[in-house]
């Protein structure tokens, strides 16, 4: 089991891959390395044949018959012919066992005839007769041919064979094992030390001190750790903010709790200025009305916000022109002295399919931060709201010829608490916004923003069954 466990490593699994390959790499090289030796054997028996005939030609007279056999099991073959000065002449003989079977001629033998021939005499166990023709060694003729039995030949292929694959087998044990110890060295143990840093993270991630601290020395470790810190680090940084935001929800949800009803005893008293004799309060009743309905819906919104989304939209057909006429009315209101100049282009019996109190918080949101913008800057400035429809949805456009958002709020635009643009700003309006447009099926776009002023497009599909959808 423990051997088990080693090889299911990495490390582990280099040292098989690293013997396995060493393996077939001499595998690739066993059967050259067997032809050369098969060559390098008959060439030998094809030498001491050739001493022991010159032998008998030096003695220029017949040797006994025992001698004669003596001389042929020492060269290990049956016969001996040499060609000299154009002559062919049997120097030394004895019965052949049988016929010949094959004749090898080294003389015109190439690569792969070699290795074709030791293939083919590895896997033939029979002990053949073969005939074997060569050029004698030091110039002593023209020719040598012998016969000699194959067995023996075989037998001492298949001893070398062995003995290189047993060559193979150590080479291989011993540089996996060098491999194995290199790789636990270098990447194992780094990546030990990672998972370790990410299970201690994961313990406690809102604990900066459990952040990674980069340190691998191989390039590829170096930037898995640099990733793996910057991640930790916003991880960290997301759970902190998510843990005020939670802090913060829980505080808006009470003071929301009580200014609803202190909003609802202000909604009392204004209904009753609908009654009084005074025209311009009579005037201005309705309006004061519309704006703490709006407050106390607000604020049962922000209850349901608490509750971790919006409510969904509650669809219905309304004019845009009576939308746009309050949301222009209570910012003209706010401007004040301010030189802000607002424009409706806004055709009056354009009718929507949209909640018109969502629809009223994104047009204000839109509307207020552009004003604040430009009375930020000091400088003059106009808001406009214009609207179109097509066969497909409804656009409304917002621009204002204010300073433009700064590079902080568009990189985050849409994020709660981060897309702020005044430095007291909460950066909750256009998230805000942008989620209620998300639930009537359509989208809130930056279209331009840059020192001539600021683009919104607020688009809300025609498509009935897509906006409900949306909403539900």
């Amino acid at each position: 089991m423990g051997a088990l466990r080693v090889l299911n490593t990495l490390s582990g699994r280099f040292l098989l891959l690293t013997v396995g390959f060493v393996m077939l790499a001499e595998v690739f090289i066993f059967v050259p390395s067997v032809s050369r030796f098969r060559e390098d054997y008959l060439l030998s028996g094809l030498e001491r044949a050739q001493i022991a005939a010159l032998a008998v030609l030096a003695s220029q007279d017949m040797i006994e018959p025992e001698l004669e056999q003596e001389l042929l099991d020492t060269a290990g073959v049956f016969n001996v012919v040499l060609r000299r000065d154009q002559s062919r002449q049997l120097v030394l003989s004895s019965p052949i066992p049988e016929p010949v079977h094959r004749t090898f001629d080294l003389r015109q033998s190439n690569a792969l005839t070699l290795m074709r021939d030791a293939v083919l005499r590895l896997v033939d166990p029979r002990d053949r007769v073969i005939r074997v023709v060569g050029e004698p060694v030091q110039q002593a003729g023209q020719l040598i041919e012998v016969t000699m039995a194959a067995g023996p030949l075989r037998k001492a292929m298949i001893e070398y064979g062995l003995r290189i694959l047993a060559l193979s087998a150590v080479i291989s044990a011993i540089a996996g094992g060098m491999l194995f110890l290199a790789v636990r060295r270098i990447l194992v143990t780094p990546i030990r030390r990672v998972v370790r840093a990410m299970q201690s993270y994961a313990e406690s991630p809102e604990d900066n001190r459990r952040i990674i601290v980069p340190n691998a020395s191989v390039r590829e470790l170096r930037e898995a750790e640099n990733a793996l810190q910057k991640m930790e680090t916003r991880l960290t940084t997301a759970l902190r903010q998510k843990d005020r935001l939670a802090q913060l929800g829980s505080a808006v949800a009470k003071i929301s709790h009580d200014l609803r009803n202190i909003l609802t005893t202000a909604q009392l008293f204004a209904d009753r200025m609908d009654r009084s004799d005074d025209p311009s309060v009579r005037r201005a009743a309705p309006k004061i009305v519309r704006a703490i309905s709006r407050a106390v819906n607000l604020c049962e919104t922000t209850l349901a916000f608490g509750k971790a989304e919006e409510p969904p939209p509650a669809l219905s057909r309304v004019s845009l022109a009576s939308i746009t006429q309050d949301v222009m009315d209570s910012e003209r209101m706010a401007a004040g002295e301010h030189d802000i100049s607002f424009a409706e282009d806004v055709p009056a019996g354009m009718v929507l399919r949209a909640d018109p109190e969502q629809l009223f918080r994104v047009l204000s949101n839109l509307i207020r931060n552009a004003r604040q913008a430009i009375e930020a800057s000091g400088k003059t400035g106009e808001i406009a709201i214009q609207a179109r429809e097509d066969e497909v949805a409804w656009s409304i456009r917002v621009t204002d010829t204010g300073p433009g958002l700064p590079p902080k709020a568009r990189e985050h635009l849409f994020q709660p608490f981060q897309g702020g643009v005044r430095k007291d700003g909460a950066g909750l309006g256009l998230a805000i916004a942008a989620e209620l447009i998300r639930g009537h099926g359509g989208r809130l776009e930056l279209v331009r923003t840059d020192e001539a002023g600021t683009v919104f497009d607020v688009v809300l599909p025609k498509d009935v069954s897509q906006a409900q959808a949306a909403a539900q």
